[in-house]
């Protein structure tokens, strides 16, 4: 068998990756101009209005000195330092 020189493999490979990526991009768009054609073109869609914003709920946050609690334990946990250490100020519910 004949020997074959590296830069005949190289080639053939360079050029076998080029080759199949032009094949996959002519496919693409083609595969794009016939969806393209199918598809209906969709009649104007009303612009949706925007949501309001919600309104500041004023309801109490339920179980609060236990929720804190928790907040704080993690918070000491993480940080490495003493719970007593920990002072929360304020808790907003949103």
């Amino acid at each position: 068998m004949p020997d074959v020189s590296n830069l005949f493999v190289v080639l053939m490979g360079v050029g076998t990756v080029f080759f199949g990526l032009i094949c996959i991009i002519a496919l693409s768009t083609a595969m794009s101009a016939v969806c393209r054609s199918m598809g209906e073109t969709p009649a104007a869609v009303p612009a949706a209005q925007a949501p309001a914003a919600p309104a500041a709920r004023a309801d109490a946050i339920p179980n609060r000195q236990a929720m804190i609690a928790a907040i704080s334990a993690v918070i000491a946990e993480v940080e490495g330092t003493d719970l007593a250490g920990i002072r929360i100020l304020s808790v907003k519910k949103l």
